[in-house]
């Protein structure tokens, strides 16, 4: 389990204007969420929740970028429905899911399945995990990581 103080995997995704990693964006501050669905009410609410506040993620030196198992064609799709200005990535494959730990068993409705656990990880300019939230509620949620990013 990734913890913090650990060193962020360097794990690729695809996004529409081409493939990153988290390596990539070294220097920087790093919001990498993880959320199960795209255009779906919790997914939705906190990718407008992390939209509202970019501007602000900017000043603070931070990149976000929102991560779930939806194709890149769907991240376009749902990104211009709501106007998103945060990057989102598709990890097709679940490596990145797997590198950071949020493919996990879930539980609806007496049904076991796997699937994302909507965590978040505030990954500092030097590559190391600053901050881990996991089992995520959405509400606040984007303004309190932007409370610690500005902290960082």
């Amino acid at each position: 389990m990734l913890e913090q103080g650990d060193t962020a995997p360097n794990v690729t995704f695809a996004t529409p204007d081409g493939d990153r990693s988290v390596a990539g964006y070294q220097g920087r501050k790093l919001v990498l969420y993880f959320y199960p669905k795209d255009d779906t009410s919790g997914c939705t609410k906190e990718a407008q929740e992390f939209t509202a506040l970019a501007g602000e993620f900017e000043a603070a030196g931070a990149s976000i970028v929102g991560i779930s198992k939806d194709s890149v064609a769907s991240h376009t799709k749902f990104a211009t429905k709501y106007d998103l200005k945060v990057e989102l990535g598709s990890d097709a494959d679940g490596a990145v899911c797997e590198a950071f730990g949020t493919w996990v068993e879930k539980s609806m409705y007496g049904r076991n399945y796997m699937g994302i656990e909507r965590a978040t990880f505030l990954i500092g300019a030097d590559g190391k995990v600053a901050h881990v939230w996991r089992k995520v509620k959405v509400a606040g949620h984007a303004a309190a990581v932007l409370e610690a990013a500005k902290a960082l």
